[in-house]
């Protein structure tokens, strides 16, 4: 399954040792656009965290797959993200507008005439 989605959240990243190693978690909290959006929490383990895609703002593109399970006869449903690819990133944005500004002036001051 994929979804593109808003980055809304940051969750704390979680840390531990088990039978195989250590491990990470990372969940994201992202928003999804329409007319009723939704917020789904989402996890993401291992080698996938990749810090500079999870910026709160930037928008994702997740490939994703669900898994419930039963435990003391309540089922709960985890959400675990598999690929993460940056669809839109708001500091490369930000940071091309103010790179287009000043080559604007630039443009302006350097117009050929020589006074």
């Amino acid at each position: 399954m994929n979804i593109k989605a808003k980055l809304a959240h940051l969750l704390p990243l979680q840390t531990g040792i088990g039978k195989n190693g250590q491990w990470r978690k990372q969940d994201i909290v992202v928003e999804t656009e329409g007319q009723y959006p939704r917020k789904i929490c989402i996890s993401i383990w291992g080698d996938k965290i990749n810090e500079n895609q999870l910026v709160v703002g930037n928008q994702l593109s997740i490939d994703f797959e669900l898994e419930s399970r039963e435990f003391n006869g309540k089922w709960y449903t985890d959400v675990k993200a598999w690929k993460i690819d940056l669809v839109d990133n708001i500091l490369l944005k930000a940071s091309m507008q103010s790179d287009l500004s000043g080559q604007e002036e630039e443009d302006v001051a350097d117009d050929g005439l020589p006074f």
